[in-house]
């Protein structure tokens, strides 16, 4: 598993999932705030994961130009970036909305019948 991970586990858990996961969340739920598209998520989150490639890189000595673990990064920053952003967006909708949408789900809604 280190191999595509350029790391070692626990420091991809610790340092990819938790902080930067976190750090992911709180950028989807910020973006969805302020009203912007969602690929501005898919975006930031490229981003987000070549700077923690580097921390990866500097801080535990792993290996930063590997396209695997990139890949890997940024397909699991982006994933819960667009959670966050998702659950932002439909608690906007169905408390700026009421009288047109009802929330069917933590990540849906759907229009009110008349």
């Amino acid at each position: 598993m280190e191999q595509f991970l350029g790391t070692t586990v626990d420091v991809y858990i610790g340092l990819t999932i938790i902080l930067a996961g976190g750090i992911a969340f709180m950028m989807g739920q910020a973006i969805a705030r302020s009203w912007l598209p969602a690929w501005q998520v898919v975006a930031y989150s490229l981003l987000l994961a070549v700077t923690t490639r580097f921390f990866i890189y500097a801080l535990f000595d792993g290996r930063m130009l590997l396209l695997s673990g990139y890949i890997i990064d940024a397909t699991v920053l982006m994933s819960i970036a667009l959670i966050g952003f998702r659950m932002t967006r439909v608690q906007m909708m169905v408390t700026q909305y009421p009288w047109l949408y009802e929330r069917t789900s933590v990540l849906q809604y759907r229009a009110l019948k008349p």
